[in-house]
């Protein structure tokens, strides 16, 4: 088999011989004309699922994977040269093309086509709802047998603009509880799909009228009327929801929010791959998501008509890791999103304290890194979205501070910290001190002197040591 076949011509030319259908979101694709659509494909074939992918394997070009997807249901998948197509293959369920299909999940969904051609098997009327751009359930069971279609429905509503029927929103509330029990790993996928949408608001809203926001994001659901302070024109879940709408503005075009000369490197900066099939600006959309997700549990009534939410960045980082490590998502992403709730408030706070020296925003990317770029877009998008009383002024002095900090933070997130002028041991011969704690703030605070062009060799660099140390000794 030629290494330039398409995925459709490989199945062809080894699976000639078995009753074999290309199915489900494969064949609704290819209808609605979405691109790359022949480069996922579903498949299922009658026989041993096992030998098919075997031969499918033999004949693909070099550097093509396969391996079992699940011992209960026997299907494989089949990953091209560099992930460049999927094939799943998969046995009939029921026995027959005809029960497969009416075990499915959405009428969109329950579409076949024989693998060698010809035009589609459609039992449930999932042409008629492709041309009506609509999503309805197959059957009565659809969700009973299993619960993650409820947010495979918000999912592909979002991504495809369709809408869904009535009768399928009812049935699905009714199972949702369901979700409980379905693999974090399962829901996260889903969730990453509608977080990651263009109308990502638009899909969690979805997400409510389904009944699946309090069984899988509960603490989302607890936002709901938590008021804030004059400063906020939102209850807490309404500013997040604006928040993460800034922070898709951002990653769509970031030019109106941080002007021309930073644009292209924040651009390219959410573009970076991260963990998870996510990129830093989807990554960031997580972050706004979560962010404030502890003000719920921190708020506190401050006296004379005051609300506050102390520690809720502490707070929100563990919430953020938690919730995160019940969808099992990766450590990375977990530490990131962690450290976007936990360093959030940093840069506000130094509103207050402009102009900024140049130590204070080495202190700042020291203390913020690796995400003090992701995390001062976090700020930006928060403070945008922040709209109660005297907002043009209090987004005006944050802008102030934090788009010269984000140029900072991004040649910081390129090149990295500037090599240290000094070696720890080195210095340590030279005050004369062991190694230890004390050696380790010396070195910190000569790099902090460094970034601020006080000192610039290594004889300074010494010099710097030696004064800290006769300031320990009061002399």
């Amino acid at each position: 088999m030629s290494d330039d076949a398409t995925p459709l011509e490989l199945l062809r030319g080894t699976l000639a011989d078995r009753e074999a259908w290309v199915v489900g979101g494969a064949v609704r694709d290819r209808l609605l004309g979405r691109p790359d659509a022949g480069l996922d494909l579903d498949v299922a074939l009658a026989g041993d699922v096992a030998a098919a992918a075997a031969a499918v394997r033999a004949a693909a070009p070099r550097g093509t994977a396969a391996f079992p997807l699940s011992e209960e249901f026997g299907g494989w998948r089949l990953v091209g040269p560099e992930g460049s197509w999927q094939i799943d293959l998969s046995p009939l369920q029921g026995g027959t093309i005809e029960d497969d299909l009416r075990g499915r999940d959405l009428t969109v969904n329950a579409l076949a086509e024989p693998l060698g051609g010809g035009p589609p098997l459609d039992l449930s009327g999932g042409l008629e709802d492709l041309a009506a751009r609509r999503l309805r359930m197959v059957g009565q069971r659809a969700f009973p047998d299993d619960p993650l279609r409820i947010l495979r429905v918000a999912r592909l509503a979002v991504t495809l603009g369709f809408t869904v029927d009535a009768a399928t929103v009812a049935a699905a509330r009714e199972q949702a509880a369901g979700l409980g029990a379905v693999a974090g790993e399962r829901v996260f996928a889903e969730l990453r799909g509608i977080v990651g949408a263009d109308d990502a608001v638009a899909g969690l809203a979805l997400l409510d009228d389904l009944g699946a926001t309090s069984v899988v994001l509960p603490e989302l659901d607890a936002l709901r009327g938590v008021d804030q302070t004059v400063y906020h024109h939102r209850d807490v879940h309404g500013h997040t929801l604006e928040v993460l709408e800034q922070a898709i503005a951002l990653e769509r075009d970031p030019e109106p929010a941080v002007g021309a000369d930073l644009a292209e490197g924040v651009a390219a900066l959410l573009a970076e791959p991260l963990a998870d099939d996510l990129t830093r600006g989807g990554t960031l959309r997580w972050g706004a998501l979560l962010h404030d997700i502890a003000k719920p549990v921190t708020r506190t009534d401050m006296g004379e008509g005051r609300i506050g939410f102390p520690h809720h960045d502490r707070e929100g980082a563990a919430m953020s890791r938690a919730i995160l490590g019940r969808m099992r998502a990766s450590e990375r992403l977990r530490a990131h999103v962690a450290a976007l709730a936990r360093h959030h408030l940093r840069l506000g706070f130094l509103v207050h304290e402009r102009p900024l020296g140049r130590r204070q925003v080495h202190r700042y990317l020291v203390a913020c890194d690796p995400v003090a770029a992701d995390v001062t877009l976090l700020g930006i998008a928060d403070r945008l979205a922040t709209r109660g009383r005297k907002h043009e002024e209090a987004i005006a002095r944050h802008l102030e501070v934090a788009l010269p900090m984000l140029g900072d933070a991004l040649a910081w997130h390129a090149d990295g910290p500037a090599a240290p002028l000094v070696r720890g041991d080195d210095l340590a011969a030279a005050l004369g001190i062991a190694p230890g704690p004390r050696l380790g703030e010396l070195l910190a605070a000569i790099a902090e002197a460094q970034y601020a062009g006080e000192v610039t060799t290594p004889a300074q660099a010494v010099d710097e040591g030696r004064r800290l140390l006769a300031g320990d000794a009061g002399l």
